[in-house]
C-alpha cells in the first residue's frame, strides 16, 4: 500500500538523519541522507517530480525507515555504511573490492627486501604507496633495481643460496645471500632506497655524481660507468613521474558523466610523485548532480582506504566543509578538501582530468561499438526484441580429468563479471562433452526456473550441432524453449575467425564474415567463457594432483598420512611396505594396515 505521506511527513523531525526506502517485498530501493529529514523526504512527494526516474522509484516505495543522527556528518557516514551493506537498487554503489598495492621494504629483516604487497597497512615493515596498480609497483621495482642493488628475491630463495644469482652478475643485487656485502653497507643502500621513495632522488643523484667523479680521477672507469648508469636510471625514474612537486601526499579525485554513467577517478600522489590513476564506472540511475555523486563515492572509497592529508576534487563539491569533517572522522587526522589549486597541484589536477576524459571517451566509444554488435547479433537471431542478457557456456578438462564448465554473462554494457559462474561436472563419462554441456545447462536453467538469477535471452554454446542439441534437450525438460540458442563451432585449424554457427534443428551452419559485428561479439564472449573455464579447470586439476593418494582411505587423516610418509620416506616405499612394517608407524593399527595394503593392491 502506498505511503500516506502527509501524516508521515508531519511526524518527521527537522533534524539530520538517514532514510531507507523499501518496496512491498521489503527490498531496499534507495538510501539517502538529509540535513532536515522532513524537508528532504518531503521533496520526493512533489507532484510531478522533476525527475521521471525518481517518479518511477517512488511508485514502488511502500515504506520508509528513518535513522536519526546527531549531525549531518554522522548522517553522511551512516548513509555510506548502509549503501555498502544493503546494496540498494537505485543508489550508486562503488565497486571497489580490490585493495591498492604497495611497495614493501622489510626493515624487520637482517637484509631487507623490496617486494609488492597487498593487505593490511598496520604492519611493522615500511610501506610506500598506495600505487594505482600492481604493474606500477613492478615498474618501480625494476627501476629501483637499476639504481640501488637491494635484493628482491623471496626469503626461501635467499636462505638457500650457495652462490650469487644472475641478478648479482648483472649488477642488480649486491649478493647479501652469500655475504658479498657487509650488513652496514647493505643498510646504507637501504637508506638510499628510502630516500628515493620519499622523493629525494636529487640528493642520491648528487652523491652518485661525486662518486663517479672520484672513480674517474682514480682511473677506475668501470666503477665510474656503473655510477653513470645509476644516475641515468634516476633520471628515467623522474621522467616517469611527469611532475615531482614538493613532498606532499594527496589524492586527486575527479568525476565525469556521460550517457547515464559516472566515471570516478583517483590519482595517487605520494611524496610529490604521481603513482598512477584508478578508474571506476558507475551508473547514475536517478541522474543526481555530479558533485553530489562525487561526495557519496568519496565517502564510500575512503571507508576502505587510507585518507591522505589533502584531497583535490573536480568538480567543486557544495558543502565541502561537511565532506572534510566526514573524511577527518574516517582518517582520524586533519584532512583538507580543495578545488581551486595552483602550482604543482594545478598540474596534478590537469593530468588527472586529462586521463579521466581520455578514459571516458574511450569507454563511450567502446560502449557504442558494443551496442552496434548487440544489434547485429539480434538481427542474426531474427529477434524483434533487443538482447538484454547473453550467457555463454564452455567446458574444460584434460582427457576427462577435472571437468569444469563456465558461464559468463554479457549485457548491453558489456561483460558482467559479478554474474560469472563455474560448475563442477559430475557423474558423466570422462571426456563426454555432450553430456557435460547438457548437465550444466540443465542445472543453470533449473535455478532460473526456481527464481534464482535472471532469465537469459540467448544461450551461446561453445560447440557444434551435438552440444546445441543437448542444450536444447535441457531447455525442453524445463519448458524453457523460448530462450534462444546459438552454437559456436571452431573452424579449420581451430583458428579464430573461421567459426561456424549453428541454430537448433539446423543441419547447415551459418557462416559469417569474420569482421562482421555479430561475429566479433560472439567470438569475444566465447573467448571469455573459454578463459574462465580453463582457469577454473587448472585450479581444480592442481588441487586434485596435489592431493595425497591415501587421503581418501577411511581412518587416514593428515597426521597419519604425514607419519607414514616420514617413516617410509615416500610413496614408493610405502606402497611396497609389508603389514609388519606398517604397524610400526605410530597410530597405524592392524586394520588400517590391511586397508592400506588393499588400497595399493587395487590401484
Amino acid at each position: 500500500m502506498p505511503i500516506d505521506h502527509k501524516p508521515f511527513l508531519a511526524s518527521l523531525a527537522r533534524t539530520p538523519g538517514v532514510y531507507v526506502m523499501r518496496d512491498d517485498a521489503r527490498r531496499v530501493l534507495y538510501v539517502g541522507k538529509a540535513r532536515s529529514l522532513r524537508a528532504r523526504v518531503g521533496s520526493y512527494f512533489k507532484v510531478p517530480h522533476e525527475s521521471t526516474r525518481v517518479q518511477l522509484m517512488m511508485s514502488a516505495v511502500e515504506d520508509i525507515e528513518i535513522h536519526r543522527t546527531r549531525t549531518e556528518t554522522e548522517a553522511l557516514l551512516l548513509e555510506s555504511n548502509l549503501i555498502k551493506t544493503l546494496r540498494p537498487k537505485y543508489n550508486i554503489l562503488l565497486r571497489d573490492d580490490k585493495s591498492y598495492p604497495y611497495l614493501r621494504l622489510s626493515l624487520t629483516e637482517q637484509y631487507p627486501r623490496l617486494s609488492l604487497y597487498r593487505g593490511r597497512t598496520n604492519v611493522k615493515d615500511k610501506l610506500f604507496g598506495p600505487y594505482a596498480s600492481a604493474g606500477a609497483v613492478r615498474t618501480m621495482l625494476a627501476q629501483l633495481q637499476k639504481i640501488i642493488p637491494v635484493r628482491q628475491c623471496d626469503n626461501n630463495t635467499f636462505r638457500n643460496r650457495s652462490r650469487p644469482c644472475l641478478q648479482y652478475q648483472i649488477k642488480r643485487c649486491s649478493g647479501p645471500c652469500v655475504n658479498l656485502i657487509s650488513e652496514s653497507d647493505y643498510r646504507d643502500d637501504v637508506g638510499r632506497v628510502v630516500k628515493i621513495l620519499n622523493g629525494k632522488e636529487n640528493e642520491i643523484s648528487d652523491n652518485f655524481a661525486q662518486a663517479m667523479d672520484l672513480a674517474s680521477e682514480n682511473l677506475d672507469f668501470e666503477e665510474a660507468a656503473l655510477y653513470r648508469d645509476r644516475i641515468l636510471a634516476i633520471r628515467r625514474l623522474q621522467e616517469r613521474q611527469y611532475i615531482s612537486g614538493g613532498k606532499q601526499d594527496a589524492d586527486v579525485v575527479t568525476a565525469l558523466s556521460a550517457a547515464g554513467q559516472v566515471l570516478f577517478s583517483i590519482m595517487k600522489i605520494r611524496a610529490g610523485h604521481n603513482l598512477g590513476s584508478r578508474h571506476f564506472f558507475e551508473k547514475n540511475v536517478l541522474d543526481w548532480p555530479i558533485d553530489e555523486v562525487l561526495q557519496k563515492l568519496l565517502i564510500q572509497h575512503y571507508q576502505a582506504h587510507v585518507v591522505p592529508a589533502e584531497v583535490i576534487v573536480s568538480p567543486k563539491i557544495k558543502g565541502a566543509s561537511l565532506l572534510e569533517q566526514a573524511l577527518c572522522s574516517l582518517g582520524k587526522r586533519a584532512v583538507k578538501v580543495k578545488n581551486k589549486v595552483r602550482g604543482s597541484r594545478a598540474q596534478w589536477l590537469e593530468i588527472a582530468l586529462l586521463n579521466a576524459n581520455d578514459h571516458l571517451r574511450r569507454q563511450v566509444a567502446a560502449d557504442a561499438d558494443h551496442l552496434e554488435r548487440m544489434k547485429a547479433l539480434q538481427a542474426l537471431m531474427g529477434r524483434k526484441e533487443p538482447l538484454e542478457r547473453i550467457e555463454c557456456f564452455d567446458t574444460s578438462h584434460s582427457s576427462g580429468e577435472s571437468p569444469v564448465a563456465s558461464c559468463v554473462v554479457f549485457d548491453n554494457s558489456g561483460a558482467v563479471p559479478s554474474e560469472y559462474r563455474r560448475f563442477n561436472i559430475r557423474n558423466i563419462t570422462p571426456g563426454d562433452d555432450f553430456g557435460a554441456m547438457q548437465q550444466v545447462i540443465d542445472r543453470r536453467i533449473a535455478r532460473v526456473m526456481d527464481g534464482e538469477g535472471t532469465r537469459p535471452d540467448l544461450l551461446l554454446i561453445d560447440g557444434g550441432k551435438g552440444q546445441v542439441r543437448m542444450a536444447m534437450d535441457a531447455l525442453k525438460a524445463h519448458l524453457a524453449t523460448d530462450i534462444a540458442i546459438l552454437g559456436v563451432a571452431k573452424g579449420a585449424g581451430r583458428k579464430s575467425g573461421r567459426e561456424s554457427f549453428f541454430l537448433p534443428g539446423s543441419s547447415a551452419p551459418i557462416v559469417l564474415d569474420s569482421t562482421s559485428p555479430a561475429h566479433l561479439l560472439v567470438r569475444q564472449i566465447r573467448d571469455e567463457a573459454h578463459r574462465f573455464a580453463i582457469t577454473g579447470h587448472r585450479k581444480k586439476r592442481a588441487a586434485t594432483r596435489n592431493r595425497s593418494q591415501i587421503e581418501d582411505i577411511p581412518g587416514i587423516g593428515a597426521k597419519k598420512r604425514q607419519a607414514l610418509l616420514r617413516f617410509f620416506g615416500g610413496m614408493k616405499l610405502l606402497k611396497d611396505a609389508s603389514l609388519e612394517d606398517l604397524v610400526k608407524v605410530e597410530g597405524i593399527s592392524v586394520n588400517l594396515a590391511h586397508r592400506l595394503i588393499e588400497h595399493f593392491r587395487t590401484e
